[in-house]
Formats: structure tokens, sequence, C-alpha cells
């Protein structure tokens, strides 16, 4: 029986994918959890359908890992169309014309995005994963119902102006979780007085990661089984920025059955890579005021 019909392999590793555009998180991730035959995967944070690049997927006990990517800043690059708005604020809406472009140059956008450097407000929109009472947003939407959102705070580390041309704006943006694209190219248009909506939107940097670390399906489907494990990252290089601690037996022991142990040298609290007697990684820790480190989400 060869390893991509075992059922159920066990098999740990995050493989960066490039998601394609008009298919689903969901679905992309559950053929890669079919060619690796893996029996467990997960991704760490979802793209719309419309959106293409980065999407990390999670094999087996690298799923632990997953919810610590999710605090990290996404690089996109991003097409919008001005003059005209979409009711889900992409491509994929009922479009509508909205104001004029005339006189919309490259000075004027320039000047425009200054508005939008640095902390923001935005305001989720209806066609998010956002829930209302349990219930999704883009679900409400669909029939027809708006409800009250709060506006939320993010951060736009940076935001590069590539070209106007056919009334089509690209951009490039460097953002903090939780910003809506969508939302920030409606919000340009509003400010131009033209309005706006995506229509082609790609994400390029995710953490450290970059799009040139990922593999299309094309790539994969081509590839044997062992190729394919050969593409895997290791957990512990999806979360460079945490410190490492190297325990000994007894420390080692002593995390696998969930105590606390000490540790000189933290003395502020952070999360931190833990690895056990023989060098391997087995999850993270967090360190308290105290010098403590508490296993946080072990390997098994």
């Amino acid at each position: 029986m060869s390893k991509r019909n075992k059922k159920g392999r066990d098999i740990d590793g995050v493989l960066i994918l490039d998601k394609a555009s008009g298919q689903s998180s969901n679905s992309a991730l559950q053929e890669i959890k079919r060619l690796f035959g893996a029996n467990k995967a997960g991704h760490t944070g979802s793209l719309d359908p419309l959106a293409s690049g980065l999407l990390p997927i999670c094999l087996g006990q690298s799923t632990k890992v997953a919810q610590f990517l999710l605090e990290d800043d996404k690089r996109y690059f991003v097409k919008g169309k001005l003059g005209e708005i979409s009711d889900t604020g992409d491509s994929e809406g009922r479009i509508s014309k909205y104001g004029s472009t005339k006189g919309i140059d490259e000075a004027l956008i320039k000047d425009t995005l200054k508005r939008f450097d640095g902390v923001i407000s935005q305001i989720p929109p209806m066609f998010s994963a956002l829930k209302k009472n349990g219930t999704p947003l883009y679900k409400l939407a669909r029939k027809g119902i708006e409800v009250e959102r709060k506006p939320r705070e993010v951060s736009i580390h940076e935001i590069q102006f590539i070209s106007i041309e056919d009334d089509v704006l690209t951009l490039e943006v460097s953002c903090s979780k939780g910003t809506y694209i969508r939302t920030l190219i409606e919000d340009i248009g509003k400010h131009l007085y033209c309005g706006g909506h995506v229509i082609e939107l790609r994400r390029i940097g995710f953490a450290h990661l970059i799009i040139d670390q990922s593999k299309t399906f094309k790539d994969l489907r081509e590839m044997s089984i062992d190729e394919l494990d050969d593409l895997l990252i290791g957990s512990d290089e999806m979360v460079p920025n945490l410190k490492s601690i190297y325990l000994d037996y007894d420390q080692s022991s002593d995390i696998k059955f969930g105590r606390r142990i000490k540790c000189s040298e933290l003395n502020s609290p952070q999360k931190v890579k833990l690895y056990d007697a023989n060098r391997r990684f087995v999850g993270i820790g967090e360190c308290n005021s105290s010098s403590e480190v508490l296993p946080k989400r072990l390997f098994n």
C-alpha cells in the first residue's frame, strides 16, 4: 500500500499553498489533506474565494501552532475599480455606477492614501465571517439583512501606490490582522467621491512568509508523496519571533504532564518555543512574571 493511499497518515508540518482565485479556503484545505493522506489539517486564517495567494496549511500536530499565526501581519496586492461600487465590496456582487473619476490622477490618489497610513478605523463589511448572535454576517447579507457593526481599529503599516490605469487602482498593502482590504478600497473610493470595489486581491505576504515560498495545486498534483513531504516546514519555523527554551530531562517530563517549570533566563511574560532534552520541538509555553513557564499548546 502506498503512503498516499494509507488512511489517516500521521504527518506533521506546514505547507505554504498559493491558493487560486475562485476556490474556497476550506476546499483547498480538504484537497491538501487528500493529497498528503493526512489524518488532520487546518488553515491559518481563511482567504475569500475571490482572493488568491498565501494560505499556510497545517498538517497533524502543526495545527496546534495555527492560532499563534493568526496574530501576524499580512501583505496584499490589490486592484480596485474606481467609479463603481459593489454590494459585496468586490466583483462578485451587484455592481452599480457611483461617481465620476474625472480629474482623479496619481497625485490626488497619493495624497488621499496618506489618510489611510497608520492606525485607522474600519466598519467590518456585511459580507464577512464575523458573527451576530452566532450567525455569520454574510448569511444575513445574502438574505438582504443588514445589522449594525461596530468600528474597529486596524493598522496599515504601508500602502504603496503602483498605478492607476483605466480607472483601475493598483496598490500593495501591508497591514495588521483583521484588516478588510475590500473595506479599505471602498473607503478610498469614498474619499475620492467616486466609489470603488475590489476586482483582484492576492495575499503575497504572511508574517515572515513570502509568495515565492508557496506552491500551487498544479505544482502539487505533479509531485510524488515523498516530494510533497519534503515541502513541509517545521511547526517551530512558523513562529520565528518566539524565544526558544531548551529543557533538561526533568523539565521535559514536568512540562509533558502539565506542570509549570522555573526558567531563570526569562523575566517577563511572553510565549516561548519549547524543546525537550533531545532538542525536539514539543510545543508552545507561556512565561509569567515569576519566571515560570506553563504549557500552553503541547504536541503529543
